[in-house]
């Protein structure tokens, strides 16, 4: 009877920590109010310098936001309102977030060759990397490798947040995503950064 009481007790915490990692979008929803002033009510941040989180893969939202609740990725403006989110919390409301569909984008015309050469082709001489490599043709990312989906993301925060990694910035010795971003973006220049930009936010549009 004890080894029954242990089984069900072991398989209980199973289920709950699945529930917890997977997240219940639907009391994300209500959860996800205190988010909406910066990054829209459905993920689909209408200012430019924040992102868009909509379709976004659940786990990276999952893992950005434990990093700037751990200190790890500075986002001063956050650090109160992740402060009091439980894992439940910040599962619930990636996995919100993750359930809706990014809005579209538009690159500008003579921003597209530039930017899709080098997503596509990176620059050789340089030694800058191809971003399809790691974020897909189309941008869709790579959830099982901790890439996000990029497609259709905000111009402004895309050439921030690369400046930022071409500066050295990274989220801590456990994050190897953002390690491999300060390689990446270390011999870019701020054009590149302006072309690549552009093509992101309208991606959308230049892929098959």
């Amino acid at each position: 009877m004890a080894f029954c009481f242990r089984l069900a007790a072991c398989l209980l915490a199973i289920v709950t920590q699945q529930a917890v990692a997977e997240g219940d979008a639907a009391a994300g929803q209500a959860k996800s109010a205190i988010c909406s002033a910066c990054h829209g009510a459905d993920g689909n941040s209408m200012v430019p310098q924040w992102p868009k989180l909509a379709g976004q893969h659940r786990d990276y939202l999952v893992r950005q936001v434990t990093l700037i609740k751990a200190g790890a990725r500075p986002v001063p403006e956050m650090v109160g309102i992740v402060a009091t989110l439980s894992d439940q919390d910040i599962a619930d409301i990636a996995a919100w977030f993750a359930a809706q569909q990014m809005s579209a984008g538009v690159a500008k015309e003579e921003d597209v060759f530039a930017g899709q050469r080098l997503w596509r082709a990176g620059d050789a001489q340089s030694g800058v990397p191809a971003c399809m490599a790691c974020h897909g043709p189309a941008g869709a990312g790579n959830p099982l490798a901790g890439y996000p989906a990029l497609a259709g993301q905000q111009q402004v925060y895309v050439a921030n947040i690369l400046k930022r990694f071409r500066a050295g910035e990274n989220w801590g010795d456990k994050d190897a995503p953002s390690h491999v971003m300060n390689g990446v973006a270390a011999e870019l220049t701020d054009d590149d950064i302006k072309f690549l930009a552009s093509y992101i936010q309208g991606l959308y549009l230049v892929e098959d």
